[in-house]
């Protein structure tokens, strides 16, 4: 097992972790710097689960270091302040997301893409400046630099909230981004989990039709009648794609299991754009013909930076735009993860922190 580093100023923690790769959380107790000049410390009331979560305890990227505390979809409620914050006050609704870090001085940090920073630092099972781990958001509390806390609207439930600081923002920033954002568009969905379902809604929001594509039939009343979504094709049913040929004029494929890309890239316009967000654990096959003879285009997008996601969190609220959450109690959590393994979820956990995690001491 990993030592923990020992803090020049320990501030005593409480959270939940795994120990090796069998991915089994735990009780656990562990220490957080004290709150800097620049810090913003606030008390951790929810946390999403996310398919990243899943991968990170189980070490299936095989880039883990344990004990390992996820959670990087966190919010709450600020405690504290350091002496030279100045966006955030006590009582104020904040969150955290992916990234609690970065160099802020390259052409990245200075674009506000923090996310492609290549010394970015993740909010959980990533090295500090000062050579600890970073911990996460299953846990009682968190602290950050200011730069990195998003302030959240009072009208957006803290719950609600979460999700959106990774679910929200990784699809909302290539919507933004690559022009899919625009009124008139028709934009596929290729998944309906916590990442698809959020495309539908923010991609609805800017006024596009949208089509939902999924392995599952049995999602269609839900794509349609409770998410809004225009269309649904079974991506396993050939004449259904045939028929769909050449009618998208963007895709955001949410799918992190292996998956046969030239279907979906087939149901592009010309000119059209497939971006990739999900994480499949193998490498997928690219067709290069589908792309040369629409001159289509296939990319990939990781979240956001501090000012889109903090645009996100505002959209969000603006046009009540929220997940659709199942809020559970944190010793629920190794159940949890097993069920998401099983896409067993409508559509994203969220850990009740605030009234379930209590340290024994």
């Amino acid at each position: 097992m990993a030592i923990e580093p020992e803090l020049e100023h320990p501030r005593k923690a409480f959270g939940y972790a795994a120990r090796d790769s069998s991915g089994i959380l735990s009780p656990f107790k562990f220490s957080r710097r004290e709150t800097g000049e620049k810090d913003v410390t606030f008390k951790v009331l929810y946390c999403g689960i996310c398919h990243s979560d899943l991968h990170m305890v189980k070490n299936e990227w095989a880039a883990s270091t344990y004990p390992l505390v996820p959670g990087h979809e966190i919010a709450g409620i600020v405690t504290e302040v350091g002496s030279k914050v100045q966006k955030f006050k006590v009582g104020d609704k904040v969150g955290v997301g992916c990234l609690v870090g970065s160099c802020l001085s390259c052409q990245s940090c200075h674009d506000n893409l923090e996310n492609y920073c290549s010394s970015s630092i993740l909010t959980y099972g990533s090295k500090n400046i000062d050579g600890t781990i970073t911990y996460g958001g299953y846990s009682d509390s968190m602290v950050a630099d200011e730069h990195f806390v998003i302030s959240i609207p009072d009208n957006l439930p803290l719950d609600a909230a979460a999700p959106l600081l990774c679910a929200g923002i990784t699809v909302y920033s290539p919507l933004r981004y690559f022009g899919l954002d625009k009124p008139g568009l028709h934009i596929g969905v290729v998944g309906l989990g916590g990442l698809g379902h959020m495309a539908v809604k923010f991609a609805k929001a800017f006024g596009a039709k949208v089509t939902v594509i999924s392995t599952s039939p049995n999602k269609k009343d839900e794509a349609i009648k409770h998410l809004g979504a225009d269309s649904f094709l079974i991506s396993r049913d050939h004449d259904q794609m045939q028929a769909a040929t050449g009618t998208l004029d963007g895709i955001i494929d949410t799918v992190s299991a292996f998956h046969p890309l030239l279907p979906v890239i087939s149901l592009l316009k010309s000119h059209g754009k497939l971006v990739m967000v999900g994480a499949p654990e193998q490498p997928l096959e690219l067709p290069i013909f589908p792309l040369l003879l629409g001159r289509k285009l296939i990319a990939g997008s990781n979240i956001g930076g501090l000012k889109e996601t903090q645009e996100m969190i505002d959209f969000a609220a603006e046009h009540n735009i929220k997940p659709e959450i199942e809020v559970i109690p944190i010793d629920y959590v190794n159940t949890a993860i097993e069920r998401l393994l099983k896409a067993d979820v409508k559509y994203r956990f969220v850990i009740d922190i605030g009234n379930t995690l209590k340290s024994s001491s």
